[in-house]
């Protein structure tokens, strides 16, 4: 399951020789960037999904945006998640993308999506409230305060 391209970019899987590019965004956590790919390609074989790389249309990397399985509270959600590169931030890329992610998780009869994000990315907020996740509650995850953002996905 891929994403439709968008009028500015395209997904496809992530690989080993995306390193260099990966390495690039700011993705947090313990993973690290070969790290990140490992598991974005075990997602691939074991859901089906994962964070794909997103570019434009002449191949340019602009980040990852995608479907993950993430737990909340005891609970298994798949997620929306989206990095793009600090360059390319604050052009709209991800909230194009993530739009498509959501329209193939739809597709896929995922019946709730949800985006977990740190209180202190606004950013990323509006990118949820932008493809229409709202904010459902407040969480600890990962050390920290997060903020789940969900909808129900069933047409």
């Amino acid at each position: 399951m891929l994403p439709d391209p968008t009028p500015r970019l395209r997904f496809r899987q992530m690989t080993a020789g995306d390193l260099s590019e990966i390495a690039t965004l700011q993705i947090g956590g313990s993973r690290g960037p070969s790290g990140w790919i490992e598991w974005t390609q075990r997602n691939y074989d074991e859901h089906g999904f994962g964070l794909w790389v997103i570019e434009t249309h002449t191949g340019d990397f602009v980040g990852d945006c995608g479907l993950t399985m993430q737990e909340v509270e005891g609970e298994w959600f798949v997620e929306a998640g989206w990095h793009v590169r600090s360059d390319l931030q604050r052009q709209g890329y991800a909230s194009e993308a993530a739009a498509a992610v959501r329209a193939a998780a739809a597709a896929a009869h995922i019946e709730h999506l949800v985006a977990i994000i740190r209180p202190a990315n606004i950013a990323s907020q509006q990118v949820a409230m932008n493809i229409g996740l709202a904010l459902e509650r407040e969480v600890h995850k990962n050390g920290g305060p997060a903020l789940v953002f969900g909808a129900d996905l069933a047409i």
